[in-house]
Order: C-alpha cells, then sequence, then structure tokens
C-alpha cells in the first residue's frame, strides 16, 4: 500500500547510479519520504500517479526519440497537476523542455545541478520552487568548459572500482570479479572517494551520475547509449564473459 500524498516520491531514470544518488540525497534531506523508481515513463503506474507528491524524471539521456518522450510527460502534465514534476535536462534537451514541460507545477533542472539545487527545489515544492534553475540558464563558457573537462587523478583500481559500482554491482561482486578481497575492493572506493573529496556514498553515487563522473569512468556516450546497463549481472561474473574495465 502507497502512502497517502505528501510523502511518497517516485525517481524515474534510465541510469542506476542517477538512481541511487538521488535515493541517496532523499534518504538524507528528506527521510520522511518514501521513494519508489522507475527506468521510464511507460513504468509510471496509476497508484504512483495519484499518490505521489514529487516526480523527479532525468530526461537528459532521452536522445533517440526526445520529442516523444517529452509529449508523453506533457500529456502526465495536464491530468497530475497536483505533483510536483521535477525534470533534469541536459543542455541539447532545454528548449525543448521548455517547450513541452514548463508548467506552474513543474520545475526544469539542469543535468549538471549540484545537490543543493534538487533539494531547493524539493524543498520548495511546485508552488514556490523557481520554474528554471540558474544552472540552466547561464550560458556555457569557455572557463565551465574547461572546469569539466579537469582531470581527476584516480588509479586504474579505483576507476575499475567507481566504474562497477556505477553499474550497479556491489562490493562482494567486483572482488569476485577481479579476484580480489572485499576489504581491498572497499579500500580502493574508499581511497577514490578521499581524492574526490567525496564524504558519503550518497555523494560518490552522485559524482559518479554527474556529467564529469560519466565521462571520467566512460559509463555513457554522448548520445545515451544505455544498452550496456541492459546486461544481466550474473552474465557479466561468469568465466567465460568479458568486460570492458
Amino acid at each position: 500500500m502507497l502512502p497517502e500524498k505528501g510523502r511518497y516520491g517516485v525517481v524515474v531514470s534510465k541510469v542506476p547510479v542517477m538512481q541511487a544518488g538521488i535515493g541517496g540525497v532523499m534518504a538524507r534531506q528528506f527521510p520522511e519520504y518514501d521513494l519508489t523508481y522507475c527506468s521510464s515513463i511507460q513504468e509510471l503506474t496509476l497508484s504512483q500517479l495519484h499518490h505521489a507528491s514529487v516526480i523527479i524524471a532525468d530526461i537528459s539521456g532521452d536522445y533517440r526519440n526526445p520529442r516523444g518522450t517529452l509529449e508523453q510527460y506533457y500529456g502526465l502534465l495536464n491530468h497530475y497537476r497536483e505533483v510536483h514534476w521535477i525534470f533534469l535536462v541536459s543542455r541539447p534537451l532545454y528548449a525543448l523542455a521548455v517547450e513541452l514541460l514548463m508548467r506552474p507545477e513543474s520545475t526544469l533542472l539542469s543535468d549538471r545541478e549540484p545537490i543543493e539545487g534538487v533539494v531547493r527545489a524539493i524543498r520548495a515544492g511546485s508552488e514556490r520552487a523557481e520554474r528554471i534553475s540558474q544552472t540552466l540558464l547561464l550560458p556555457e563558457t569557455a572557463e565551465q568548459d574547461e572546469e569539466s573537462e579537469s582531470f581527476i587523478a584516480l588509479t586504474h583500481s579505483e576507476r575499475k572500482v567507481l566504474r562497477l559500482l556505477g553499474k550497479g554491482w556491489g562490493i562482494n561482486q567486483i572482488a569476485t570479479l577481479l579476484k580480489k578481497s572485499n576489504k581491498t575492493i572497499s579500500a580502493q572506493k574508499n581511497s577514490a572517494m578521499r581524492r574526490l573529496s567525496l564524504r558519503s556514498n550518497a555523494d560518490m553515487y552522485a559524482w559518479i551520475s554527474s556529467t564529469q563522473g560519466m565521462r571520467e569512468l566512460s559509463l555513457m556516450s554522448a548520445y545515451g547509449d544505455f544498452d550496456e546497463w541492459k546486461r544481466p549481472l550474473q552474465q557479466d561474473i561468469s568465466p567465460s564473459s568479458k568486460i570492458a574495465l
């Protein structure tokens, strides 16, 4: 049974690390909320839509048929106006998102939005939140591009561990695949977090799911190819399987 309206939210994202990152932020900042997760708009149920007070939808990777996806959300916005819709938008989809998703009950955030911006939008609710975040409104500058391309000094082993964590693997599974102890894998994860100045697992998953993290760890292509997320975990662990680390 779903909780009463006002204490229930839904996270919609194709990317497991995005779900984990947003879930971690919600658990820390809004522990009173119960969350469920969907990988696409097609998985949203009528029960979820009727009970949710906030739906956080990551549309940053929908490059194959962006208008079709956004038009589906447009239809839901017309029917469920009591929901606060928060959309995470990549810059290439910004103009289309403004055209189809800009409503009094919606908020557009950048897919590079700082965690604080997401928290502010949820806390403000649909009545007081900014319609479009300042992060999306600011023009991209050469300085910002240079900063986003800055090199992160992680070791090869640390990158492998973070990449597998980002793909949804657990410490035990990573240790089995790499033929190392759980203690070693945990130490490499913690070492990477120290290098990145990350203080919690939630911060780690938020960094992995950021544009910079995904680029650094090669977790997704620039055109939103998510096929590698769909492979069964057991298939990757089998001795005959091969995986690009």
